[in-house]
């Protein structure tokens, strides 16, 4: 009999804008530091995107569904959320995937370096209340995931010598 040692990573959904090449770089960016933790869903690689499915001649409304529905079931698989609520007003579609994710008893997680914000009281009360935290540096970020989320090591028996 032999012990085998299995990784187990919890998934992780990353919600964050992706409209335009900043974005799209900075989310892969942070997929790859994520993902030393975590199994990491970015949607704009691992899911559908609009733009593509309307640019290979779908209906609009069928597109949209494809992508609602896809988003929505990689949220329902994840045990995370860490949603970017980077800019002055936080993306709608992260929106949107934080309270989803929180209404269905996800740990939520907000990232956000920039000084912007709508409210001069900070986040919107239904933003900053869906977040268990919210950091606002990359560096704590990281150091609470190390503490937090080491990765765990499952044992399982194989008896094939």
């Amino acid at each position: 009999m032999r012990l085998q040692q299995m990784n187990s990573k919890k998934r992780v959904y990353l919600a964050a804008p992706l409209f335009n090449e900043m974005e799209l770089n900075y989310n892969k960016s942070m997929a790859k530091k994520l993902s030393q933790y975590f199994d990491v869903f970015l949607p704009q690689e691992d899911g559908l995107l609009l733009r593509n499915l309307i640019k290979a001649g779908l209906p609009h409304e069928r597109a949209e569904r494809m992508v609602f529905d896809a988003d929505i079931q990689a949220m329902k698989e994840s045990d995370m959320l860490i949603a970017i609520l980077n800019g002055a007003h936080i993306d709608e579609g992260v929106a949107f995937e934080l309270g989803f994710s929180h209404a269905t008893g996800k740990r939520c997680i907000g990232f956000k370096t920039d000084i912007r914000q709508a409210l001069p009281t900070g986040n919107n009360p239904m933003i900053q209340q869906s977040c268990e935290r919210i950091f606002d540096s990359e560096e704590t970020l990281f150091k609470w995931l190390t503490k937090n989320f080491k990765q765990a090591e499952i044992f399982s028996t194989d008896t094939t010598d």
